[in-house]
């Protein structure tokens, strides 16, 4: 499959030449019902646009305007001067996905779907409504008001080590206890939620929904439940609160792929304050309609939240102090920037400009960019990962989509101890052999191990799998864990792909998704860090295709 992926991959960079060197012969869309097109715009949101744009002008992902997608010259003939085109190279592109990070949707999407989607990027996307700010006020619902809401904890949970999990396909979160392994609460929330975040008391869960909607969790409630919901825009991933000494609570952001646009909001309502848009000028000096917000982090430092505008390539230092007055620096870095963390001073926050094979560092102290990295082909951190090595002092990992390793950067630290490595500083310290496919790189301050996972991988066996080094060496993993197989489930034909590698609250357990279809039953695998062994394997009828998982203590705390 490897190999076929490479093959894949030079055939896509073969059909993305310019009109210039088309063919001379007029190329026709292929024709879709209005139900087949229902049916497509609704894969491709789910499915695509995350990586692809809403308007299909790329970013993680290729551009798939028909300009693009209608040059693939296979099982093309020719009638009457019009070039007729079969689709079967995209579908192959579809079907068994590349090795620059798309995974194969075989074993996800039917073999009508997937000629379906072909057919689909063939035609001219559609331009999706805008949402006001009246839109978002319409859509908010303070579902238990604040006053009415426990003025204690009222279950006996170990909040601290409780585990957020995304239900991907089902559209719900399941908090589970990390000490007793058993679902505490499932709960509705947006489809596909993207990330969950901690207000900074550790009380509140905010999560946000690829469809834009946010959803707040208490869990002091005897059986933690949404207390307030807001839709932010049609299609979202980014959230995050205000975490500065004086605003604790007080205030939330999320940020849209669709519209191009934040929201501040009150913290424990969900109530809208602002909506904000960032459509603009890219570094190069062009405009961009779809500028997405990628992700959010919050200063502990200043009354500050970083917000990173993908495809402008510009991180934004939104000030909150003075909401109706709000100021934001503008910070010039590369386009197409991702997800992100902080280092370990929590000074400086490290971004991937994924496409653009880099990294940008803000120092949020001086409110600039400290450093833009080159790296190695699609970097996706995730939030990252910090540890200290042992011959560079303090670094930061990122992983990568597209190149076959694990890349450390060394970050400065005001540590006098550390002060020997400052000659390293914003430099690419090492390069630790690994897998394309990386998602999700995981350490821990009390840990002397390093996880990696790589989902998409077109490999099977390595999508299956996660890659674990030794802190005392790290020329090569000390092992491959092979999560399917660990897990005691019956093998499937399809994937079941091992994803985001979380740490409990003490950094002695691994927990790793094993996301299967939505008819294959998924699981929730927990290692011994120490050991590597497996401790125990979650799986439920209710909790189908798990992917990230969220720790309430280490988010909270920003421990990665």
């Amino acid at each position: 499959m490897a190999s076929h992926g490479k093959l894949l991959t030079k055939a896509f960079m073969m059909a993305a030449l310019p009109l210039a060197l088309g063919s001379a012969f007029a190329q026709e869309a292929p024709k879709l019902t209005n139900d087949e097109k229902a049916a497509a715009k609704k894969i491709y949101f789910e499915r695509c646009a995350g990586c692809h744009g809403v308007l299909r002008k790329g970013a993680t992902g290729k551009n798939l305007e028909p300009h693009w997608t209608k040059k693939l010259p296979d099982g093309q003939t020719q009638e009457g001067g019009t070039l007729k085109l079969g689709a079967s190279r995209l579908e192959k592109i579809i079907s068994y996905g590349t090795e620059g990070g798309m995974v194969n949707f075989d074993d996800i999407l039917s073999k009508e779907e997937i000629a379906l989607m072909a057919k689909y990027i063939q035609t001219t996307p559609d331009v999706p409504p805008e949402f006001s700010f009246k839109d978002t006020m319409d859509s908010w619902k303070e579902i238990i008001p604040v006053a009415q809401r426990p003025t204690k904890q009222m279950n006996n949970f170990n909040l601290k080590n409780m585990f957020s999990v995304t239900l991907r396909d089902t559209g719900e979160v399941a908090l589970i206890d990390g000490d007793t392994k058993e679902i505490r609460s499932i709960v509705k929330t947006g489809y596909a939620v993207h990330i969950s975040r901690l207000s900074k008391s550790g009380r509140y869960v905010y999560v946000i929904g690829r469809d834009g909607r946010l959803s707040l969790i208490d869990l002091w409630m005897e059986k933690p439940a949404v207390v307030a919901e807001l839709k932010v825009g049609f299609d979202a991933r980014s959230v995050d609160t205000s975490k500065f000494k004086g605003f604790d609570d007080k205030y939330a952001i999320a940020g849209s792929y669709w519209p191009p646009q934040y929201v501040i909001m009150e913290g424990e309502t969900l109530k809208p304050l602002k909506v904000v848009s960032t459509r603009g000028m890219t570094v190069d000096g062009e405009y961009h309609p779809e500028p997405r917000v990628a992700s959010i982090v919050s200063s502990e430092i200043k009354p500050e939240w970083v917000v990173n505008i993908k495809e402008t390539g510009q991180i934004l230092l939104v000030d909150y102090s003075d909401i109706k007055n709000l100021k934001t620096t503008t910070i010039e870095s590369a386009k197409f920037l991702h997800d992100g963390g902080w280092d370990a001073s929590k000074r400086y926050f490290l971004v991937a400009a994924n496409a653009s094979n880099k990294i940008a560092a803000v120092d949020t102290k001086t409110g600039k960019l400290a450093a833009l990295i080159d790296t190695a082909k699609i970097p996706h951190p995730g939030r990252g990962a910090n540890f200290v090595h042992p011959k560079f002092g303090p670094v930061w990992a990122t992983g990568h989509l597209g190149a076959d390793v694990v890349t450390l950067i060394s970050t400065p630290s005001d540590d006098p101890k550390h002060s020997k490595y400052k000659e390293y500083n914003w430099k690419v310290v090492q390069e630790m052999k690994h897998v394309p496919g990386n998602l999700f790189v995981k350490t821990h301050p009390k840990s002397q191990h390093f996880w990696a996972d790589a989902p998409q991988n077109p490999d099977k066996d390595l999508a299956e799998s996660v890659a674990v080094w030794d802190m005392a060496d790290l020329s090569k993993p000390k092992a491959v864990l092979n999560v399917a197989k660990d897990s005691g489930l019956p093998p499937t034909k399809a994937t079941k792909r091992a994803v985001h590698p979380e740490y409990s609250a003490d950094g002695k357990e691994v927990w790793i998704s094993l996301w299967g279809g939505k008819t294959d039953q998924s699981a929730i695998v927990v290692y011994d860090d120490a050991t590597l062994k497996v401790k125990k394997v979650i799986t439920d009828p209710k909790m189908i295709t798990p992917t990230g998982k969220f720790n309430v203590y280490n988010t909270q705390h920003d421990i990665y």
